[in-house]
């Protein structure tokens, strides 16, 4: 077998067997494939595609090149959550202690930041002594004992992805369809759950700009889970606009322990609950969405999920004490409000550059091995449809460096676009894919 006639076939539409994704993705992950003839496969599949088997085998075979976690020792059917990723979304947080507060055994495994804001394991690493540094038999001791546990990604896992998507960063191959599918879900499968519930955003904050690419997106990773076997489905939420009032790791912690105690803001709660929803019926815990939904609301009004968010911190080296009196987590030294300066409603605020205003601040990461500040961050006192008037604060930056803390100003300013109508509603949940 040789690479010239597999770019070959693949630049005039033909089908790739499985022996051949192999032969490419076990050949570029030894080295013993050049990265020129890997670009140029990975730019065929761009202009020709791949069809549901061709998209299949190579997620499988991305899988199956490192480590496949081995979850078998953890009791009853696991399940665990993905979001594509966006501005505020700290979803995770405040679902995982609801879904196990429940029963039902959340195996999470989470990654770190690159770009606006940290990654889930940055935000728990807010908590002092936190960990994610787990192995194997006490993640799984753990998710059995109080039915949630949260580790950091393996080197190992999933290796041959790692190294693709490094090469289609920079050859202008990311944006296709099955690639990024593939990408996603060779990961998810590595992570060995059960059942997997997708979080693909859409808008301006997101990955996936318009909706019809979200939709599309979430299709093809349902399908690449189905035809593996898992039991899944997806969500596809907003993200024209940053996902509830925090944006910053601390600070998103902070109202994650909020919504915990049932004071979230509604467009969170709204993605949480339906992300919810779909957890709690794939681990066949209800047999109707509303029933799914109101045991997920108990979990709040009882504060079962906020003593179960406790009860995890602390057995993954933190203290519980953090949870219940979260003015302990750390705050930027500075606080710089952002007035507005027109007349009307809210119509619309720029994910994207909010974003990168807690970039700015130092929230986020420019490259893998940047310092990221845990502490600093942005509230948002106005989000969509809300009515604003000159001089009133629209947020409020926490910061370490004025200097910095100006840079973020201007982001949230040029940020929020006022008009003098009211502005219609728009829903959270866009769809779900089964």
């Amino acid at each position: 077998m040789r690479m010239y006639d597999i770019i070959n076939r693949k630049k005039r539409g033909e089908h790739l067997s499985r022996e051949e994704i192999q032969f490419m993705v076990e050949g570029y992950t030894k080295g013993d494939i050049p990265d020129y003839q890997v670009s140029a496969l990975m730019m065929a599949i761009c202009f020709q595609g791949m069809d549901e088997e061709e998209t299949l085998h190579l997620t499988l075979t991305m899988k199956d090149s490192g480590e496949v976690l081995d979850l078998s020792e953890i009791e009853g059917i696991k399940v665990d959550k993905h979001s594509t990723g966006g501005v505020g979304d700290k979803t995770s947080l405040v679902l995982a202690p609801m879904v196990a507060a429940l029963g039902i055994p959340v195996a999470k495994m989470s990654g770190r930041g690159l770009g606006h804001t940290g990654g889930t394991i940055d935000k728990l690493e807010c908590f002092p002594g936190f960990s994610t540094s787990l192995s194997k038999e006490q993640f799984c001791r753990n998710v059995n004992q109080i039915k949630m546990a949260i580790m950091g990604q393996t080197a190992n896992l999933a290796p041959a992805d790692k190294k693709l998507y490094s090469l289609r960063d920079v050859t202008a191959t990311v944006d296709q369809l099955s690639l990024i599918a593939s990408s996603i879900m060779s990961k998810k499968l590595a992570a060995n759950a059960d059942a997997i519930v997708l979080d693909v955003k859409t808008g301006n904050g997101a990955f996936m700009k318009k909706e019809e690419d979200a939709f599309a997106l979430a299709k093809e990773m349902v399908k690449i889970g189905k035809n593996a076997g898992k039991q899944i489905s997806a969500v596809i939420t907003d993200m024209d606009q940053p996902l509830g009032n925090a944006v910053g790791n601390s600070l998103e912690v902070k109202e994650a322990i909020l919504s915990l105690n049932g004071i979230g803001p509604k467009d969170l709660m709204d993605v949480v609950y339906a992300l919810g929803t779909e957890m709690v019926l794939a681990a066949g815990k209800a047999e109707t969405p509303k029933d799914a939904r109101d045991m997920l609301v108990q979990t709040i009004k009882e504060k079962t999920a906020l003593d179960k968010f406790a009860e995890f911190v602390t057995a993954q080296g933190s203290d519980k004490r953090f949870v219940y009196q979260p003015e302990l987590l750390p705050t930027g030294k500075f606080s710089l409000q952002v007035l507005n300066t027109e007349e009307g409603y809210v119509s619309h605020i720029q994910a994207e550059e909010i974003g990168l205003a807690s970039l700015a601040l130092g929230g986020g990461r420019l490259t893998k091995d940047s310092e990221i500040d845990l502490s600093v961050g942005i509230l948002l006192h106005k989000k969509r449809g809300e009515p604003v008037h000159p001089g009133e604060a629209v947020a409020t930056i926490f910061a370490n460096d004025m200097e910095k803390a100006k840079e973020a100003y201007g982001k949230i300013v040029h940020a929020y676009q006022i008009q003098p109508e009211p502005v219609a509603v728009v829903h959270m949940i866009k769809g779900i894919v089964r």
